[in-house]
């Protein structure tokens, strides 16, 4: 019999394409996606009939208890992937990112562990290594809140980490380096350009262009999931989901430009600055705990692999079917 799944966030940008590579490999799942009064299953909406028709889909709230066990009741697995997860909105909401991101994960861990779950993968995220004081980036680098955002998800993975030695809840904890790809949020800086670009501007507008990231397409991102979730080895350890390539953020407008055929002029824009002391300067995953102790293999890496996955992620930003979910005109937080 197939296993059942139930993946938190999933109608966002990641949790998505995850619920499609899942079904795809023949797992039940089940779609849990935040509640609104016009049903709304966020971009799960998007895909294909076959897809969707295969999809329960549970509408709920993380930051409730009772709507989070009741979700995963009748799951053998649970993905957690819910979160806020905006850096610049949580200068200015970080309650809120305590609520969902914190308080979320503790009712995740808290269910999983009064119903028996088999496995809990919890997601984490690159930004809670602060800028890399070492290169590349294990998962005993230190842990560096520099915003609000960062430090929430540093409690939710610690939260976590704490059910696993204290009530050996079967916890594995990914942490994914900068995913891009189709349907992410034009608040990250990838579609940022892409889709300033489409509109034919010639000056981009953009925040600090010298800081690095290791960016990641998300096809690789889901099947290191996938990849973690097969492993016995995973459970209460952290582990690092990494291209082990770094690119400029300036450097990366450029190859998007020319990957495009625009000439472009990239403007520095003091509004879309972080913090002094909360912008992250380097990020430059080591991914070899993940090879070592998984099946796990990048299908995009390095310069090349991310060109391939920028030509993929332009392309179905280019076309208007698909631009149309997204406000152009305005500086997305």
């Amino acid at each position: 019999m197939s296993k059942k799944i139930l993946i938190t966030g999933a109608d966002g940008f990641i949790g998505s394409h995850l619920t499609e590579l899942l079904l795809e490999n023949k797992f039940e799942v089940k779609a849990f996606c935040f509640y609104n009064s016009n049903g709304s299953w966020g971009w799960l909406d998007t895909v294909p009939n076959k897809i969707k028709d295969n999809i329960e889909v549970f509408l709920g709230d993380i930051r409730d208890y009772q709507s989070v066990r009741e979700s995963m009741i009748g799951c053998d697995y649970v993905f957690h992937l819910a979160s806020l997860i905006s850096i610049p909105y949580s200068y200015l909401a970080a309650s809120s990112y305590i609520q969902t991101n914190i308080q979320g994960t503790l009712n995740v861990v808290q269910a999983a562990t009064e119903l028996g779950i088999e496995r809990v993968i919890h997601t984490s995220t690159s930004e809670t290594y602060g800028t890399a004081q070492f290169v590349p980036i294990n998962e005993k680098h230190p842990l560096v809140g520099q915003s609000p955002y960062s430090a929430s998800k540093i409690g939710a993975d610690q939260l976590a980490l704490s059910y696993w030695h204290s009530f050996k809840t079967p916890i594995s904890i990914i942490r994914p380096f900068n995913t891009y790809g189709p349907r992410q949020s034009c608040r990250a800086v990838i579609p940022t350009i892409i889709t300033q670009i489409c509109k034919g501007k010639e000056k981009i507008h953009l925040g600090a262009l010298t800081p690095t990231r290791d960016f990641n397409f998300v096809i690789d991102t889901c099947n290191a999931y996938l990849s973690i979730l097969k492993s016995e080895k995973t459970i209460g350890k952290v582990i690092n989901s990494a291209s082990n390539f770094e690119i400029s953020i300036g450097k990366t407008a450029q190859l998007i430009a020319q990957i495009m055929n625009s000439d472009i002029q990239i403007i520095s824009d003091e509004k879309r600055f972080r913090p002094k002391n909360s912008e992250v300067n380097r990020l430059y995953g080591d991914n070899t705990l993940l090879k070592e102790i998984t099946d796990w293999e990048p299908n995009y890496p390095g310069l090349d692999g991310f060109k391939r996955g920028l030509k993929i992620t332009i392309d179905w930003f280019s076309n208007k079917e698909n631009l149309k979910y997204f406000k152009k005109n305005i500086y997305m937080i």
